[in-house]
């Protein structure tokens, strides 16, 4: 059908929220196929969480008065969405040329950044599900009941996007999937050096002087009040706190490699 005479033919509106749904969405369709970069982050958290179960809970419990399994729980949410992010297809979009085409058009600049981090975001809680059945499955429960849970999975979530500033950062300064791969290396001294496996006053002091300026070790602190204690607000505060400082570095490294990259364009 041809269009009547006289009718008027307007553009899609747009805007910075328009852009970001959109980027967001075609990153969300991608997932589906690239399920190797999915099923690798649901293995590992499942496996270190068994795991460290089986060989330190006896242990542990016998030291204090701690349920490891609830213990636990939050270093496999931690491992389980730390990393995922949309960063190596971004990697594939700068080599194809696509983003420089991207940065061609009215799109936002901040979108083509910002869209990705919804879309990791979504995947994150979706990701935080089948963690936290396998939890309560082993008979965890979260002594801040519902509002508890769904306050766990947006701090889980609030930690994942702050730490893809790193990977994002990596893919938009050097283009290589292999650097963004090893990203993920970042994260080991930040979990390793905290109290995963046994409380923090239980560590030998110089490891407990390295936890105590790690900013993981409070967030692990805030996740854990969480399932176990109750509703402690000072130290939710503090891990807010210390993850929105990670944030800070992380979307400042982010913000000048996305301005960097499309300068070069």
């Amino acid at each position: 059908m041809t269009a009547q005479r006289g009718a008027r033919v307007q553009a899609r509106q747009s805007g910075f929220l328009r852009d970001i749904v959109t980027v967001a969405g075609r990153a969300l369709r991608s997932v589906r196929r690239d399920p190797e970069m999915v099923i690798p982050a649901l293995i590992i958290p499942v496996f270190f969480f068994v795991v460290n179960i089986g060989a330190l809970q006896d242990i542990v419990e016998q030291g204090g008065n701690v349920d490891f399994k609830a213990f636990q729980l939050p270093v496999a949410i931690l491992f389980a969405v730390t990393g995922i992010s949309r960063a190596v297809t971004l990697v594939f979009d700068i080599q194809s040329g696509y983003f420089d085409r991207l940065a061609m058009t009215p799109v936002r600049r901040l979108a083509l950044l910002f869209g990705l981090m919804v879309a990791d975001v979504a995947l994150v809680i979706a990701m935080s599900i089948p963690v936290l059945v396998m939890g309560f499955v082993v008979g965890v429960r979260f002594e801040t009941g519902v509002p508890g849970v769904v306050v766990f999975v947006a701090i889980a979530a609030f930690w994942s996007l702050v730490y893809a500033g790193f990977p994002y950062a990596i893919a938009l300064k050097t283009g290589n999937p292999a650097a963004v791969n090893t990203s993920f290396l970042i994260f080991f001294p930040f979990v390793f050096l905290t109290p995963i496996f046994i409380p923090l006053e239980a560590m030998t002091n110089w490891m407990a002087t390295m936890a105590s300026y790690n900013p993981v070790t409070y967030l692990l602190e805030a996740l854990r009040s969480i399932v176990t204690v109750g509703w402690e607000w000072d130290t939710l505060a503090r891990g807010l706190i210390c993850v929105t400082g990670v944030g800070i570095v992380s979307f400042t490294l982010a913000f000048l490699a996305l301005r960097g990259r499309v300068t070069r364009r």
